[in-house]
Protein backbone atom coordinates (compact mmCIF):
# COMPACT_ATOMS: atom_id res chain seq x y z
CA UNK A 1 0.00 0.00 0.00
CA UNK A 2 2.85 2.40 0.90
CA UNK A 3 4.47 1.99 -2.54
CA UNK A 4 1.22 3.07 -4.20
CA UNK A 5 0.70 6.10 -1.93
CA UNK A 6 4.22 7.56 -2.15
CA UNK A 7 4.06 8.45 -5.90
CA UNK A 8 0.74 10.22 -5.29
CA UNK A 9 2.29 12.26 -2.47
CA UNK A 10 5.25 13.12 -4.67
CA UNK A 11 2.88 14.19 -7.46
CA UNK A 12 0.97 16.40 -5.03
CA UNK A 13 4.14 18.15 -3.82
CA UNK A 14 5.32 18.53 -7.41
CA UNK A 15 2.04 20.26 -8.36
CA UNK A 16 2.17 22.53 -5.31
CA UNK A 17 5.74 23.62 -6.06
CA UNK A 18 4.98 23.95 -9.77
CA UNK A 19 2.07 26.30 -9.03
CA UNK A 20 4.32 28.44 -6.83
CA UNK A 21 6.95 28.65 -9.57
CA UNK A 22 4.47 29.48 -12.34
CA UNK A 23 2.75 32.10 -10.13
CA UNK A 24 6.11 33.76 -9.42
CA UNK A 25 6.10 33.04 -5.67
CA UNK A 26 9.39 31.25 -6.28
CA UNK A 27 11.20 33.67 -8.63
CA UNK A 28 13.61 32.68 -11.43
CA UNK A 29 17.01 31.92 -9.94
CA UNK A 30 15.53 31.59 -6.45
CA UNK A 31 16.54 28.71 -4.19
CA UNK A 32 13.90 26.23 -3.09
CA UNK A 33 13.76 25.13 0.56
CA UNK A 34 16.01 22.17 1.27
CA UNK A 35 14.75 18.60 1.18
CA UNK A 36 14.53 18.31 5.01
CA UNK A 37 12.48 21.53 5.20
CA UNK A 38 10.12 20.44 2.41
CA UNK A 39 9.73 16.98 3.98
CA UNK A 40 8.81 18.55 7.33
CA UNK A 41 6.46 21.09 5.73
CA UNK A 42 4.48 18.43 3.85
CA UNK A 43 4.86 15.62 6.42
CA UNK A 44 6.49 13.22 3.97
CA UNK A 45 9.82 11.47 3.62
CA UNK A 46 12.85 13.00 1.89
CA UNK A 47 12.53 10.27 -0.75
CA UNK A 48 9.06 11.60 -1.63
CA UNK A 49 10.40 15.17 -1.83
CA UNK A 50 13.24 13.98 -4.05
CA UNK A 51 10.74 12.38 -6.43
CA UNK A 52 8.79 15.63 -6.63
CA UNK A 53 11.95 17.59 -7.39
CA UNK A 54 12.84 15.04 -10.07
CA UNK A 55 9.53 15.78 -11.81
CA UNK A 56 10.20 19.52 -11.68
CA UNK A 57 13.68 19.00 -13.09
CA UNK A 58 12.38 16.84 -15.96
CA UNK A 59 9.97 19.63 -16.86
CA UNK A 60 12.82 22.14 -16.91
CA UNK A 61 11.41 24.21 -14.04
CA UNK A 62 14.32 23.73 -11.62
CA UNK A 63 18.04 23.01 -11.66
CA UNK A 64 19.68 20.71 -9.10
CA UNK A 65 23.16 21.85 -8.04
CA UNK A 66 24.97 19.29 -5.86
CA UNK A 67 26.15 20.89 -2.65
CA UNK A 68 24.21 24.10 -3.30
CA UNK A 69 20.53 23.12 -3.53
CA UNK A 70 17.66 23.30 -6.01
CA UNK A 71 17.04 26.54 -7.92
CA UNK A 72 14.18 27.79 -10.07
CA UNK A 73 15.32 27.65 -13.68
CA UNK A 74 15.82 31.16 -15.06
CA UNK A 75 14.21 30.87 -18.50
CA UNK A 76 13.18 34.50 -18.94
CA UNK A 77 15.34 34.72 -22.06
CA UNK A 78 12.78 32.52 -23.86
CA UNK A 79 10.38 35.00 -25.45
CA UNK A 80 6.78 33.81 -25.41
CA UNK A 81 4.63 33.94 -28.53
CA UNK A 82 1.38 35.90 -28.28
CA UNK A 83 -1.19 35.16 -31.00
CA UNK A 84 -3.53 37.95 -32.05
CA UNK A 85 -6.98 36.38 -32.48
CA UNK A 86 -8.41 39.49 -34.12
CA UNK A 87 -5.88 39.44 -36.98
CA UNK A 88 -5.39 35.73 -37.62
CA UNK A 89 -4.07 35.53 -41.17
CA UNK A 90 -1.42 38.25 -41.05
CA UNK A 91 -0.20 36.91 -37.71
CA UNK A 92 0.42 33.50 -39.25
CA UNK A 93 2.96 34.83 -41.75
CA UNK A 94 4.60 37.17 -39.21
CA UNK A 95 5.06 34.33 -36.75
CA UNK A 96 6.47 32.11 -39.48
CA UNK A 97 9.13 34.69 -40.26
CA UNK A 98 10.14 35.36 -36.63
CA UNK A 99 10.40 31.74 -35.46
CA UNK A 100 12.34 28.66 -36.51
CA UNK A 101 10.80 25.45 -37.81
CA UNK A 102 11.73 21.78 -37.85
CA UNK A 103 9.97 19.67 -40.49
CA UNK A 104 9.30 16.19 -39.11
CA UNK A 105 7.33 14.63 -41.97
CA UNK A 106 6.12 15.47 -45.48
CA UNK A 107 4.03 13.34 -47.84
CA UNK A 108 0.83 12.82 -49.82
CA UNK A 109 -1.94 10.76 -48.23
CA UNK A 110 -5.65 10.03 -48.37
CA UNK A 111 -7.40 12.39 -45.92
CA UNK A 112 -9.76 11.39 -43.15
CA UNK A 113 -13.45 11.99 -43.78
CA UNK A 114 -13.45 14.98 -41.41
CA UNK A 115 -10.55 16.70 -43.15
CA UNK A 116 -11.96 15.96 -46.62
CA UNK A 117 -15.28 17.52 -45.60
CA UNK A 118 -13.65 20.60 -44.06
CA UNK A 119 -11.59 21.27 -47.20
CA UNK A 120 -14.43 20.43 -49.60
CA UNK A 121 -12.43 17.72 -51.38
CA UNK A 122 -13.81 15.44 -54.07
CA UNK A 123 -13.91 11.65 -53.54
CA UNK A 124 -10.44 10.17 -54.01
CA UNK A 125 -8.66 13.52 -53.82
CA UNK A 126 -5.44 13.38 -51.79
CA UNK A 127 -3.81 15.92 -49.49
CA UNK A 128 -0.27 17.00 -48.74
CA UNK A 129 0.30 16.26 -45.03
CA UNK A 130 3.13 17.73 -43.00
CA UNK A 131 4.16 17.73 -39.36
CA UNK A 132 6.32 20.57 -38.09
CA UNK A 133 7.64 21.88 -34.79
CA UNK A 134 8.08 25.62 -34.31
CA UNK A 135 10.76 26.99 -32.00
CA UNK A 136 11.34 30.34 -30.37
CA UNK A 137 14.91 31.08 -29.23
CA UNK A 138 15.70 27.42 -29.85
CA UNK A 139 12.91 26.12 -27.60
CA UNK A 140 9.90 24.21 -29.06
CA UNK A 141 6.50 25.77 -28.48
CA UNK A 142 4.15 24.29 -31.12
CA UNK A 143 3.49 20.96 -32.84
CA UNK A 144 1.68 21.53 -36.15
CA UNK A 145 -0.08 19.03 -38.40
CA UNK A 146 -1.32 20.53 -41.67
CA UNK A 147 -3.32 19.16 -44.59
CA UNK A 148 -3.42 20.98 -47.93
CA UNK A 149 -5.21 19.82 -51.13
CA UNK A 150 -2.79 17.90 -53.35
CA UNK A 151 -3.12 20.31 -56.28
CA UNK A 152 -1.94 23.11 -53.99
CA UNK A 153 0.73 21.10 -52.20
CA UNK A 154 2.42 20.36 -55.52
CA UNK A 155 3.23 24.07 -55.95
CA UNK A 156 5.95 23.99 -53.27
CA UNK A 157 8.71 21.58 -52.28
CA UNK A 158 9.58 19.89 -49.01
CA UNK A 159 12.66 22.12 -48.72
CA UNK A 160 10.56 25.27 -49.18
CA UNK A 161 8.10 24.19 -46.49
CA UNK A 162 11.02 23.67 -44.12
CA UNK A 163 12.20 27.23 -44.71
CA UNK A 164 9.12 29.39 -45.36
CA UNK A 165 5.67 29.94 -43.75
CA UNK A 166 3.02 27.66 -45.27
CA UNK A 167 0.52 30.48 -45.75
CA UNK A 168 3.14 32.45 -47.68
CA UNK A 169 3.68 29.44 -49.98
CA UNK A 170 -0.07 29.07 -50.47
CA UNK A 171 -0.47 32.72 -51.47
CA UNK A 172 2.61 32.54 -53.71
CA UNK A 173 0.76 29.94 -55.81
CA UNK A 174 -1.84 32.56 -56.71
CA UNK A 175 -4.46 31.43 -54.17
CA UNK A 176 -5.96 34.32 -52.23
CA UNK A 177 -6.84 33.52 -48.63
CA UNK A 178 -9.89 35.42 -47.48
CA UNK A 179 -11.04 34.06 -44.14
CA UNK A 180 -10.47 31.37 -41.55
CA UNK A 181 -12.42 29.60 -38.85
CA UNK A 182 -10.82 28.21 -35.73
CA UNK A 183 -11.64 26.43 -32.50
CA UNK A 184 -9.49 26.55 -29.35
CA UNK A 185 -9.50 23.91 -26.66
CA UNK A 186 -7.29 22.07 -24.19
CA UNK A 187 -5.82 18.58 -24.37
CA UNK A 188 -3.07 16.35 -23.00
CA UNK A 189 0.20 15.57 -24.77
CA UNK A 190 0.45 12.19 -26.45
CA UNK A 191 3.80 10.40 -26.93
CA UNK A 192 4.76 12.04 -30.26
CA UNK A 193 3.77 15.58 -29.31
CA UNK A 194 5.35 15.24 -25.86
CA UNK A 195 8.67 14.14 -27.36
CA UNK A 196 8.63 16.96 -29.94
CA UNK A 197 7.74 19.63 -27.37
CA UNK A 198 10.13 18.32 -24.71
CA UNK A 199 7.35 17.51 -22.25
CA UNK A 200 6.13 14.62 -20.15
CA UNK A 201 3.38 12.47 -21.67
CA UNK A 202 0.05 13.76 -20.39
CA UNK A 203 1.22 17.36 -19.95
CA UNK A 204 -1.50 19.97 -20.60
CA UNK A 205 -1.51 21.65 -24.00
CA UNK A 206 -3.51 24.27 -25.84
CA UNK A 207 -5.01 22.96 -29.05
CA UNK A 208 -6.24 24.89 -32.06
CA UNK A 209 -7.97 23.68 -35.21
CA UNK A 210 -8.01 26.21 -38.06
CA UNK A 211 -9.41 25.99 -41.59
CA UNK A 212 -8.34 28.64 -44.11
CA UNK A 213 -10.59 29.42 -47.11
CA UNK A 214 -10.22 31.18 -50.45
CA UNK A 215 -12.96 33.59 -51.68
CA UNK A 216 -14.95 30.81 -53.41
CA UNK A 217 -15.37 29.08 -50.06
CA UNK A 218 -13.01 26.22 -50.89
CA UNK A 219 -10.72 25.17 -48.05
CA UNK A 220 -6.98 25.48 -48.76
CA UNK A 221 -5.48 24.50 -45.40
CA UNK A 222 -6.49 22.43 -42.39
CA UNK A 223 -4.28 23.03 -39.36
CA UNK A 224 -4.26 21.13 -36.08
CA UNK A 225 -1.85 22.81 -33.68
CA UNK A 226 -0.70 21.90 -30.19
CA UNK A 227 0.95 24.59 -28.07
CA UNK A 228 2.92 24.64 -24.84
CA UNK A 229 0.89 26.99 -22.62
CA UNK A 230 4.06 28.31 -20.94
CA UNK A 231 5.40 29.53 -24.30
CA UNK A 232 2.28 30.51 -26.21
CA UNK A 233 -0.91 32.42 -25.43
CA UNK A 234 -3.91 33.74 -27.33
CA UNK A 235 -4.58 37.46 -27.20
CA UNK A 236 -7.48 39.71 -28.18
CA UNK A 237 -8.00 43.41 -27.48
CA UNK A 238 -11.60 44.38 -26.82
CA UNK A 239 -13.55 47.67 -26.88
CA UNK A 240 -16.97 48.53 -25.51
CA UNK A 241 -19.55 49.36 -28.19
CA UNK A 242 -23.30 49.95 -28.39
CA UNK A 243 -25.77 52.28 -26.75
CA UNK A 244 -26.38 52.59 -23.02
CA UNK A 245 -28.11 49.51 -21.71
CA UNK A 246 -26.94 47.42 -24.68
CA UNK A 247 -23.19 47.91 -24.49
CA UNK A 248 -21.03 44.86 -25.17
CA UNK A 249 -17.44 43.83 -25.76
CA UNK A 250 -16.25 43.60 -29.38
CA UNK A 251 -12.84 42.74 -30.95
CA UNK A 252 -10.71 45.88 -31.39
CA UNK A 253 -9.30 45.40 -34.88
CA UNK A 254 -6.02 47.22 -35.39
CA UNK A 255 -5.75 48.26 -31.74
CA UNK A 256 -2.17 49.55 -31.22
CA UNK A 257 0.15 47.28 -29.29
CA UNK A 258 3.87 46.59 -29.00
CA UNK A 259 4.75 43.79 -31.45
CA UNK A 260 6.97 40.82 -30.64
CA UNK A 261 10.55 41.78 -31.45
CA UNK A 262 12.77 39.59 -33.56
CA UNK A 263 16.38 38.94 -32.55
CA UNK A 264 17.56 41.48 -35.13
CA UNK A 265 15.14 44.12 -33.81
CA UNK A 266 16.26 43.50 -30.25
CA UNK A 267 19.93 43.77 -31.18
CA UNK A 268 19.25 47.04 -33.00
CA UNK A 269 17.34 48.44 -30.02
CA UNK A 270 20.10 47.49 -27.60
CA UNK A 271 22.73 49.04 -29.89
CA UNK A 272 20.84 52.34 -29.99
CA UNK A 273 20.74 52.57 -26.19
CA UNK A 274 24.36 52.60 -24.95
CA UNK A 275 24.81 52.11 -21.25
CA UNK A 276 21.45 50.40 -20.81
CA UNK A 277 21.03 46.72 -20.13
CA UNK A 278 18.32 44.90 -22.10
CA UNK A 279 15.37 43.96 -19.95
CA UNK A 280 13.81 40.53 -19.99
CA UNK A 281 10.10 39.93 -19.66
CA UNK A 282 8.43 37.06 -17.83
CA UNK A 283 8.46 33.62 -19.41
CA UNK A 284 4.72 33.49 -19.99
CA UNK A 285 2.28 36.23 -20.98
CA UNK A 286 -1.27 35.66 -19.86
CA UNK A 287 -4.09 36.13 -22.33
CA UNK A 288 -5.64 39.56 -21.95
CA UNK A 289 -9.43 39.86 -22.13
Amino acid sequence: MKSAVEPLKARRIYLLLRDRIVAGELPPGGRLPGEPALAAEHAVSRVTVRRALDLLEKEGLVQRKPGSGTFVHDSRSVRPIVADLSNVLSHLIDMGRSTDVKLLSFGYVAPSEAIADSLGLKPGERVQRSVRVRLIDGEPFSYLTTHVPEWLGLTYSEAELAARPLLELIERSGVKTERATQAINATLAGPEAAAALDLEIGSPLLTLTRIVYEPSGRGVEHLHALYRPDRYSFHMDLVRIGDDGERRWSPALGWPRAPNKTKADKAKTDKNKPGEKPTRGPRAIKQRS
